[in-house]
């Protein structure tokens, strides 16, 4: 076996082997060093035995006493019942999962510890599946004596195989000077100390701030992560940036030319993101920027001003946009918009014919000044631009940053200018993090005329008085949209099936027009069965979240959300959005399914306050955090372990400084620490 160092395999680790190697691959985990920076998701507190009698309901404890009863029950699940009873009381710990191994160890008379959250069952206080130990002899078990920590581990590896590894990780990296060197600007402790106490707390560790995310060996790696990302997304926009652009000195002319002939006049923010928009076009670098805001803003505009620029300076501009239907809606509006101007627009997709394929992909190979609209079909090898100037990515949140790169390369010697848009408003904290390498325009107004949404929350119990309301509104020539959160039945969920309202509701509304439409649909038949509701043909929409995006019907005034504590806040905001585009006044109903948990409540009691999408992405991000907000993949992609951009963006704008200066002073760190945090720094830019 070859000597440790932190670049060798984990397969060679004490208990690790290749099957394990292969789990924990699935984390980002491959060499020694990546365990150093596999950071506790949380710290269990064993450091002291709980009295069973005063136990509370949710509480997570440890506990020690005698096993009293064990007993194998089998009601509607087998399942091992072990009473455990110590001087002030008794509990229950019940185990699903189970081998007779298992049950002949936990017998009545032996001496056990266990660690798991408290609650209330039908026999008084109990733990589900604790960790535990059994002995004979009670002096055998002991709390203890420092914090244990939890790490995001993969299936078949267990935590305390986990600890082990780590523990080799952290002797291999004790040899290692360059981690246990202080870093500039950075502080103490070193890196290697403050790696040490968060994997290893000492004894004299203070517990309450490592819990809480506040000691200074947690707020020391803090530092060093948000720098790492500050060097990455700096030299991931230096990249981008180092190919020449072609200048588009038709942008403002266009932005004028397209708001002369729009139905509508452009609100004051809109203008201003055109005018910015107008300003990056001109320039021999290609335009970075993200365009957000809330639903219904009016960000198409933005994006049909500068495909419209591109196609008057005789050049190539493509619009990409996550799914077919939202491809499909911007083909239609955009069609429209720019054929008012003569300009012709193609559209592409995995769906057309081949032959039809054929034909757009010839056409952009020439020199014809096309606009061509799309999924991500767009960008397939065999489409090759000759002159793409300009590129919008709908949907920025789906969009990360190897396919910002992967962009650059299709304009071959000049690169695109590129404009992203987001229909989930990002707090500033967050996105100025994460799309460090874009610059931001914010359009936050409405268009007037638009009718503020009235948000209803209900619980599942009043179903009968929103039918009725739904009979009313339909009678009087609106158009309902119910929202299931399942397309088929799963008891475990408890959640209505898209496909069994449906037909509960036909039932239910006998003089109703009801459609269905969810993701398993085939492509023709979804977009029928949505012409259909845009047409007026059909009045009551049953659909999953598919029509969270895209969707555009104005005489939609209703809509009703199963389940709605399920989803998550800017999902809710986006379906939401859905309604309230006619100038009738709009509601939302989100029918609940008691009891609701503190953050179900929270939800949606901050959708019945307030409308502003900037507010609800915020309260978003502190209830969820960056992962679910932006997605796992999106933030798999930024790396975050332990810093939080909303509790650390006060020092955000002092790590921009210090990157830049890195950058310029000490090029090889910043090349090291982004290797550390981030991965291998050439997917970034050469340093």
């Amino acid at each position: 076996m070859p000597a440790l160092t932190l670049d060798t395999q984990l397969t060679y680790l004490k208990g690790a082997g290749p099957a394990v190697a292969q789990r924990l691959a699935g984390l980002g985990l491959r060499r020694v060093g990546d365990l150093l920076f596999h950071l506790p998701l949380r710290y269990e507190d064993r450091r002291a035995f709980r009295a069973i009698g005063g136990l509370r309901a949710g509480e997570d404890a440890l506990v020690r006493g005698r096993i009293v009863a064990a007993e194998v029950k089998l009601a509607r699940r087998r399942m091992l019942l072990v009473v455990l009873e110590d001087e002030t009381g008794s509990m229950t710990l019940r185990f699903f999962h189970f081998n007779d191994s298992q049950r002949r160890g936990l017998a009545v008379g032996r001496w056990m510890q266990a660690y798991g959250s408290a609650r209330v069952g039908l026999s008084g206080v109990e733990m589900v599946h604790p960790q535990y130990r059994v002995t004979d002899d009670a002096e055998a078990l002991a709390p203890e004596a420092t914090l244990t920590p939890v790490y995001p581990t993969a299936t078949g590896v267990t935590q305390v195989r986990l600890r082990g590894m780590i523990d080799q990780a952290l002797a291999v990296a004790a040899e290692d000077p360059a981690l246990g060197s202080e870093l500039p600007d950075l502080g103490a402790p070193t890196t290697m100390d403050a790696l040490c106490l968060i994997h290893r707390p000492s004894a004299d560790a203070d517990a309450r701030l490592l819990l809480e995310g506040r000691h200074p060996a947690q707020q020391r790696l803090v530092r060093e992560e948000l720098l790492a990302h500050q060097l990455g997304m700096r030299l991931l926009r230096s990249r981008l940036k180092s190919r020449p652009a072609r200048v588009l000195n038709a942008a403002a002319d266009a932005a004028a030319e397209l708001q002369a002939a729009l139905p509508f006049r452009c609100t004051g923010a809109q203008r201003r993101v055109l005018d910015e928009v107008a300003a990056d076009l001109v320039r021999t670098q290609p335009m970075l920027r993200l365009v957000q805001g809330d639903v219904g803003s009016g960000k198409t505009v933005i994006a049909a001003s500068a495909l419209l620029a591109a196609q008057r300076s005789g050049l190539q501009a493509a619009l990409v946009a996550p799914t077919e239907l939202l491809a499909e809606q911007h083909f239609r509006t955009l069609s429209v918009w720019l054929g008012s101007l003569e300009v012709e627009t193609a559209y592409l997709s995995g769906r057309l014919k081949k032959s039809e394929r054929a034909a757009i992909a010839g056409r952009v190979a020439g020199d014809e000044p096309l606009v061509v609209i799309g999924t991500h079909a767009v960008f397939q090898a065999q489409i090759e631009f000759s002159r793409l100037a300009m590129v919008v990515v709908d949907e920025q949140h789906r969009f990360g940053v190897q396919q910002r790169l992967a962009l650059r390369d299709k304009g071959g010697r000049y690169a695109p200018h590129q404009l992203v848009m987001s229909a989930t408003p990002i707090p500033r904290t967050l996105a100025q993090t994460v799309y460090a390498d874009l610059d931001v325009s914010v359009i936050d107004e409405l268009p007037p005329g638009r009718t503020p949404v009235t948000t209803v929350v209900l619980s599942n119990e009043r179903r009968a008085d929103v039918l009725r309301r739904i009979g009313e509104a339909c009678a009087a020539g609106r158009q309902v949209y119910w929202v299931c959160t399942l397309i088929e039945e799963s008891e475990e969920l408890d959640a209505e099936a898209a496909e069994a309202t449906a037909t509960r509701l036909r039932a239910e509304l006998p003089g109703l027009r009801v459609g269905l439409v969810h993701g398993r649909m085939k492509a023709t038949d979804k977009d029928l069965q949505m012409r259909a509701f845009k047409d007026g043909d059909t009045q009551l929409l049953v659909a999953t979240t598919v029509i969270e995006v895209g969707v555009d019907v104005p005489n939609a005034s209703i809509m009703i959300i199963e389940n709605a504590e399920r989803l998550g806040l800017s999902q809710l905001h986006q379906l939401r959005g859905r309604v309230g585009r006619g100038a009738q006044a709009s509601q939302c109903v989100l029918l609940y399914q008691a009891p609701l948990g503190d953050a179900a409540r929270a939800r949606l009691e901050t959708m019945r306050s307030t409308n502003d999408g900037f507010a609800i992405a915020q309260r978003d991000l502190e209830l969820r955090g960056p992962g679910e907000l932006l997605g796992r993949r999106q933030t798999g992609e930024i790396g975050m372990k332990l810093a939080d951009p909303l509790r650390d963006a006060a020092a955000v704008p002092q790590l921009q400084r210090l990157a830049d200066r890195w950058l310029e002073t000490r090029p090889d760190l910043a090349r090291t620490l982004i290797a550390r945090w981030i991965g291998d720094p050439e997917r970034y830019a050469q340093v």
